[in-house]
């Protein structure tokens, strides 16, 4: 058995994973894979209308909010909030707390004056900057809830005079949100919602139309809400995916009880980072995010064969990113705490060999 702790494309639960293999030869019993039926079909319609009911039943999505599944992942989304959002000579405030966020950053910077509010960056991301003003002429402020690479993760969300654009692609149904609090929420669905090659967007309705530019139809949130999410063809598979994960999701009891699992998952592993005299955590502890946990090791010599142990184990996906080194346990949804427990007893044992 192998228990994947990937950053992304994250791991999916077992039973999604068999339905959608099944539907891919024969989708309910049609006769043909899902991979080749219309995408105007009744069948993907049906699909489609489940998905984003699924959405909204499980984040509480109020009226007023649009609801899309479109391509290009959530980089694209870098451009396209302030695209749509940013209005011409105006101005956008943005929190900088990661390699996604500052990217976010470079793309808005197309659209119009972007203020940085605040940073994290001489301190390798290691923390989230709080205490900061946020600029009330701004358009919005854009930050990036959960930080994939440096471990940390926005516990609490700060009142604003402006409206929230928030990245929430690496934990996004993770935790409960009161998406009423969001101008604009967006996420890649290749961690806690579905396969990559589908982005999830939550967008307030009053804030569009407001920019006084010219916007390429594939790039008008209006366009694709008139559309349906199918201006033009959807990707399918990914969308079907994700609407069985989120079915997935709703029979384990909904975003309150994953966010219970979570909240014990990474409190246990935390535990034993800070008990274990042969590992460390590199975010601040108030920062520590419930789905991607850093450490590293107390002896650089020791990562390798670390290493080599989780992968006797069965343990994958465990290595750290370049720009941090070390370890990076990714605990998404679908992660059992069983597989926390098998990198626990694998760092107990490490530390007893080695001590």
């Amino acid at each position: 058995m192998k228990h994947n702790f990937g950053a992304g494309p994250g791991i999916l639960p077992h039973e999604v994973l068999k339905q959608a293999a099944a539907a891919v030869v024969d989708f309910n019993g049609t006769g043909l894979s899902l991979l080749e039926i219309s995408h105007r079909s009744p069948e993907f319609e049906a699909v489609l209308a489940e998905a984003l009911k699924l959405v909204k039943e499980l984040f509480s999505v109020p009226d007023g909010y649009s609801i899309l599944f479109l391509q290009g992942g959530a980089s694209t989304q870098f451009a396209l909030a302030p695209y749509n959002l940013l209005p011409e000579g105006g101005k956008a405030a943005y929190l900088e707390t990661g390699v996604w966020a500052s990217k976010a950053i470079k793309e808005a910077k197309f659209f119009g004056d972007v203020q940085i509010v605040a940073s994290s960056k001489e301190s390798n991301f290691t923390f989230i900057p709080k205490d900061f003003e946020i600029p009330a002429d701004a358009a919005y402020l854009h930050f990036t809830s959960n930080n994939t690479i440096y471990g940390t993760q926005v516990q609490k969300f700060f009142p604003s005079p402006v409206p929230l654009v928030c990245d929430m692609s690496s934990d996004i149904f993770s935790r409960k949100v009161n998406v009423a609090d969001f101008g604009l929420i967006y996420a890649g669905a290749q961690k806690n919602m579905g396969p990559a090659g589908v982005t999830l967007v939550i967008v307030k309705d009053e804030l569009l139309g407001k920019t006084n530019r010219k916007i390429p139809s594939m790039f008008n949130y209006q366009t694709q809400i008139d559309g349906g999410s199918m201006y033009n063809t959807p990707p399918v598979f990914a969308i079907y995916v994700s609407m069985l994960t989120l079915n997935w999701l709703k029979a384990k009891g909904g975003v309150e009880a994953i966010e219970k699992e979570n909240a014990t998952k990474a409190r246990v592993l935390y535990e034993e980072i800070d008990r274990n005299p042969f590992f460390k955590g590199v975010a601040a502890t108030e920062d520590r995010s419930h789905m991607n946990v850093c450490f590293v090791a107390e002896n650089p010599d020791h990562q390798k064969p670390f290493l080599q142990l989780c992968d006797e184990k069965g343990i994958v996906g465990i290595k750290g990113h370049r720009s941090v080194g070390g370890f990076r346990a990714s605990i998404y949804n679908a992660l059992s705490i069983n597989s926390v427990y098998v990198l626990i007893d694998a760092m107990r044992e490490f530390a007893e060999k080695n001590k």
